[in-house]
């Protein structure tokens, strides 16, 4: 056969037969020589962009996983289906629970590992090895902690059981890293591998998981930041004034979680009468370490947000018993409120046995964490669980009198410091040498300054003497303590009755979350777990304590599990929590005194009740709920202000039949929020430190509702001025600007306004998502969602008044379950469950979340089959 003739290369000629195109050759040839040149530069250009964008394709498609067909796994016992559905959620198929383990490793690294990597970077304080000297600080405070060390010591504490499934899953992670180079592993890799990075993943292991829970207990710590701002505040505050920027909690208009019961003999019984009140609420005191503290707070702050960072992170949840459900069963809904990112905190997935038996005991569903084995918040067989953040006070800050470098202060006495020294790799630099010390109470966290230096080494004390080399701040916290938090998590993926789901709670001891239960037996329940130390008396845990008098010290006890709140069945017929007070003030024991005001709670309490029976579909819209809570108290005074006719009256004219929702779409939300905010502005603005400026959530609701009733109140006078200024000067003022703002905006047609245009989400990738280059967090990144909701409302999608009206948290996931039938459920993703931008499943779900859509859950092996469209077998591999 003969060989086939080269291929011409194309004429850049025009042909002769088409004398439109050979016109504009002969043009372009009589052209300027400069405006050729351009012209082929230009040309050029496009050349070079095609090629770096096929390019960047196949970089960015390069780690997508395999979904179909067969794959060798070492160490499984037996074949592993992965079925996924049109999202792609992975439901995986075993014959032991050490083969469902190794698989859920091998698929979250499939769909996550750069997450993973990263958040093990982020908990052993060693991102600097990654992004170089930007992150130093972060891994000097995390070092300081020892988050790492701390897991390490976690391990020896866990059932064998625990490590068992721990071990596997690890083994299933590094079976999906042994045959792929970074690029293979996410685009991430492949970005910092173009800047210079050379960098190949280790081994996963166990404790990598056991760190994570570190991570997650930090952001949901509890009142540290406020014990700081109060501290700041004392300055130039009285305690009064101080105590009505931090009111008590409303009992009377937002009831607690659990109505009523007492503690006898050490344990809870919902039915018993209230005991003795404990010892009050101490006052503010005016401390003088405010140095040390700042730069404490200014470390804190400086801190990632792994799960998100300020008031606006919390959660619904609520269950209602089958006298209250259209289905005659319980039906259970959550929706945690947690930081927005790009991939989302979870990834949804079901663990199930094909039989179950002694070997094979899984048979769960829900939303996991990519890097933690189990499922975190879901249901098995038998049961249905959810989590809200509980927020005890969990931390005080301890000042410290230290004594030279190796020394403090306790009762008059000098004692050593713990100290070790760290060293922190650096990407591009020399390695960093840390000196962590530790009192008695913990770490000094005030060491970790660009200067290395004891911190508040000027300032003055109260105590009688010398005061040795100043004052340092050490952080008490329970995470800290080593606890095997970890059994928890799958005690509660085999729990079968409310027995053992009590059971699989004691263990779980940081961060504390409200549990609340519902099972197949009709059964519905509410538990309080954690490790929530005993202060002595006069220690109410709001502010910080000297760190020289043993007697402020914890009492080295915690509130028994026994004696923590719960119900199991209530008269009621529901449990509603959401971050509000767990029980009232007649429980003996200090949980915290800085509790959510309740406003969510309420709403939802007050909906539960008005309905009498819910369906799935109900529980669905309430959890869309937008109503703001703010807008019924505020908005009579807004309407009492007279305003001239025309452009500022048309505003306010919006709030007059007003039905207090927040749609994105709603031109009253938008003025309102906006109203809202320049009133919080120009009435503390002047008053506080800028630190300490309100965000414009729940506490703010109640503190401002109280200031209504005082028009001539101090706080509504601006003391920058020489008027003295009352409550409807400053109500005026704001609706004035509010309408200026909105104009500039988006129209002087107030009809054309919309909350949703002021209140986006972003969801940014956490790393190269912010890296400031403007390609790279395009390709990582899905920004400008408009959303409905607010702060404090039931569809949380929270803002920071300091900061301007962006979404800085919101519902991470919505699930509600019905007890009657699993395969009736429903759950929806902030994104997606890859955490790979070039995949369809990246953001699937971003785009029904904001619609108020859910996706159905299937649970049932038929359901799971019907809603298959790619499998995958993970196989043994070959010996």
């Amino acid at each position: 056969m003969s060989e086939q003739a080269p291929t011409p290369a194309p004429d850049p000629t025009p042909a002769a037969d088409d004398p439109g195109r050979r016109s504009r050759w002969q043009a372009f040839r009589r052209a300027p020589r400069a405006v050729r040149w351009t012209a082929w530069t230009a040309l050029g250009l496009v050349v070079v962009l095609l090629a770096l964008a096929a390019t960047a394709l196949v970089v960015v498609r390069r780690p997508l996983p395999q979904t179909t067909g067969e794959v060798e796994v070492p160490g499984l016992g037996a074949d592993v289906e992965v079925l996924r559905d049109a999202h792609g959620i992975p439901q995986l198929y075993a014959d032991t629970d050490a083969d469902l383990m190794r698989a859920q490793g091998y698929v979250h690294a499939q769909e996550r590992f750069f997450e993973m990597d990263f958040r093990r970077h982020v908990t052993a304080g060693r991102l600097s090895e990654l992004f170089g000297e930007d992150t130093l600080e972060t891994d000097r405070f995390i070092r300081t902690m020892g988050w790492r060390r701390v897991a390490e010591r976690e391990w020896a504490l866990l059932a064998p059981a625990t490590r068992d499934a721990l071990t596997a899953y690890a083994e299933g992670v590094n079976a999906y890293l042994a045959e792929r180079s970074p690029s293979e592993l996410s685009a991430e890799y492949a970005v910092l591998g173009l800047s210079g990075l050379d960098y190949t993943p280790e081994e996963w292991e166990p404790v990598d998981s056991l760190a994570w829970l570190k991570a997650m207990a930090w952001d949901l710590r509890g009142n540290m930041d406020a014990e700081v701002d109060r501290v700041l505040l004392s300055l130039d505050h009285t305690p009064a004034e101080i105590d009505s920027l931090w009111p008590a909690y409303p009992f009377d208009e937002h009831p607690p979680i659990v109505s009523g019961g007492g503690v006898v003999d050490g344990v809870f019984e919902q039915n018993a009468s209230g005991n003795a009140t404990r010892n009050p609420r101490r006052p503010a005191y005016p401390p003088r370490v405010v140095e040390a503290l700042e730069r404490v707070q200014q470390r804190v702050d400086a801190m990632p947000a792994l799960l998100g960072s300020g008031r606006g992170i919390g959660s619904n949840s609520w269950v209602v018993d089958g006298d209250h459900s259209a289905t005659g069963m319980p039906l259970l809904a959550n929706d945690p409120h947690l930081g927005t990112s790009q991939p989302g905190i979870w990834m949804q997935m079901g663990l199930h046995c094909r039989e179950t038996g002694p070997d094979c005991t899984l048979d769960a569903a829900g939303f996991t964490f990519s890097g933690v084995p189990g499922v975190i918040i879901g249901h098995n067989a038998d049961i249905a669980w959810g989590f809200t953040n509980l927020g005890p006070d969990v931390t005080d800050l301890f000042l410290e009198q230290t004594d030279g470098d190796d020394a403090y202060v306790r009762d008059g006495e000098s004692e050593p410091l713990d100290v070790r020294t760290e060293t922190i790799e650096v990407r591009g630099a020399a390695d960093v040498e840390l000196r962590v010390r530790e009192s008695v109470h913990g770490p000094l966290i005030s060491d970790v300054s660009s200067e290395f230096a004891t911190v508040g080494a000027n300032a003055p004390t109260d105590e009688p003497g010398e005061r040795g080399s100043g004052y340092a701040v050490a952080l008490a916290w329970t995470a800290l303590e080593p606890a095997p938090t970890a059994d928890a998590i799958l005690e509660l993926n085999r729990a079968s009755n409310w027995d053992e789901f009590r059971a699989a709670a004691a263990d779980f001891s940081v961060p504390a979350q409200n549990l609340v239960y519902a099972d197949r037996e009709g059964h519905i329940g509410y538990q309080a777990p954690g490790r929530v130390p005993i202060r002595p008396a006069g220690n109410d845990g709001t502010m910080p304590v000297e760190g020289w008098v043993s007697a402020n010290d914890w009492t080295g006890e915690y509130v028994p599990f026994d004696g923590l709140p719960s119900v199991l069945d209530p008269e009621e017929g529901f449990i509603a929590t959401a971050n509000q007070a767990v029980i009232d003030e007649d429980y003996p024991y200090l949980l915290t005194e800085d509790w959510d005001y309740g406003y969510r709670s309420t709403r939802i309490r007050d909906a539960l009740l008005e309905e009498g029976e819910l369906s799935v579909s109900e529980m669905s819209a309430l959890q869309l709920d937008t109503t703001n809570p703010m807008a019924e108290t505020l908005v009579p005074y807004l309407l009492d202000i007279e305003l001239p006719f025309g452009y500022y009256r048309n505003a306010q004219d919006l709030l007059r039949d007003w039905d207090f929702t927040s749609p994105a779409d709603s031109a009253p939300a938008a003025y309102f929020n906006v109203v809202w905010r320049t009133l919080l502005e120009r009435t503390f603005h002047d008053d506080l430190r800028q630190r300490t400026w309100p965000d414009g959530g729940d506490r703010w609701f109640l503190v401002v509702s109280r200031m209504l009733r005082e028009p001539a109140g101090p706080w509504w006078d601006d003391v920058d001025t020489d008027e003295v200024e009352t409550r409807d000067d400053v109500l005026r003022a704001a609706m004035v600007e509010a309408r200026d703002e909105l104009t500039r905006r988006q129209s002087r047609d107030v009809r054309l306004w919309e909350w949703g245009r002021l209140h986006h989400m972003d969801l940014h990738n956490a790393t190269l998502g912010e890296s400031g280059v403007g390609l790279v967090e395009r390709l990582f990144n899905r920004d400008g969602w408009e959303v409905g909701g607010g702060s404090s409302i039931v569809d949380a999608t929270s803002w920071n008044a300091v900061e301007g009206y962006e979404v800085t948290a919101a519902p991470s996931m919505r699930m509600v379950v019905s007890l009657a039938d699993f395969d009736d459920s429903r759950w929806i993703n902030l994104t997606g469950v890859s955490g790979h931008p070039a995949s369809s499943h990246y953001s699937d779900q971003t785009e029904l979340w904001v619609d108020g859509r859910t996706l159905p859950w299937a649970y049932s092996r038929d359901a799971v089959d019907a809603a298959t469209e790619d499998r995958l077998v993970l196989t043994p591999a070959a010996d």
